[in-house]
């Protein structure tokens, strides 16, 4: 290597630090995007969505690695696979639980469930991809140890379901252990699958108003007032 070429290249400490920095502001402008979503009435709402929307995804574009980077592989997926069969048995026996507790809330066969979960399915899978794909790559860069940056990861995904105590709780214990698992099988599916029953075992054996419908920030806050007006119409 010659002395000009030393003396114009970049020590790999300040790339190191570069990338931090830049991890952290891309951090802190998704997470206050999605929490301004979640916080913030219609119709101004709307307009935030498409921007936190356009955001993540131009991040994710521009640090795109690779679909198998992101756990979109078929690699290590029969492996996995048992995350999925192990959230399909926890549901039937909540389902049983709620049955006798008579709390459950069946649907009149298969197309009407179909018809009324596969916008939730679909919805697990992209929030499974924010955790895996957004959050957890720039925490374990930031982090020293992997296990901090999951939980890190989690408590983020957690705090997004705020002020249901119900799916606080429950995303938190789940986004730590996805977070543990994707480290080690670094497969997406089984685990956006997981959280899709997870989700729909929550929705049908716990009664709507005690969860508020699944619904967090204001529209947990608003959910009485947009329940009288219902009843009173």
């Amino acid at each position: 290597m010659g002395a000009a070429e030393t003396a114009t290249s970049v020590p790999e400490y300040a790339v190191a630090s570069s990338r931090k920095r830049r991890d952290l502001l891309e951090l802190s402008i998704g997470y206050a995007l999605v929490l301004a979503v979640i916080w913030t009435p219609r119709p101004w709402q709307r307009l935030l969505y498409w921007a936190a929307a356009v955001f993540l995804a131009a991040v994710l574009w521009f640090a795109f690695e690779g679909w198998p980077a992101m756990g979109l592989r078929t690699a290590n997926l029969a492996r996995s696979i048992w995350i999925a069969g192990v959230a399909l048995l926890m549901a039937a026996v909540a389902v049983l639980i709620a049955q006798r507790m008579h709390t459950l809330q069946p649907t009149a066969g298969l197309v009407p469930f179909i018809k009324r979960y596969w916008g939730y399915a679909l919805w697990a899978f992209a929030q499974q991809v924010l955790l895996q794909a957004f959050f957890l790559p720039r925490l374990l860069r930031l982090m020293r140890r992997p296990g901090s940056a999951a939980l890190a990861a989690a408590a983020i995904f957690s705090l997004a379901h705020l002020p249901s105590p119900i799916l606080t709780v429950v995303t938190f214990i789940w986004g730590y252990a996805a977070c543990l698992l994707f480290l080690r099988y670094r497969n997406l599916y089984p685990l956006a699958l997981a959280h899709a029953i997870f989700g729909i075992a929550i929705a049908v054996t716990v009664p709507g108003p005690v969860v508020r419908n699944m619904r967090v920030g204001l529209g947990y806050l608003t959910y009485a007032t947009h329940r009288g007006l219902h009843r009173g119409q």
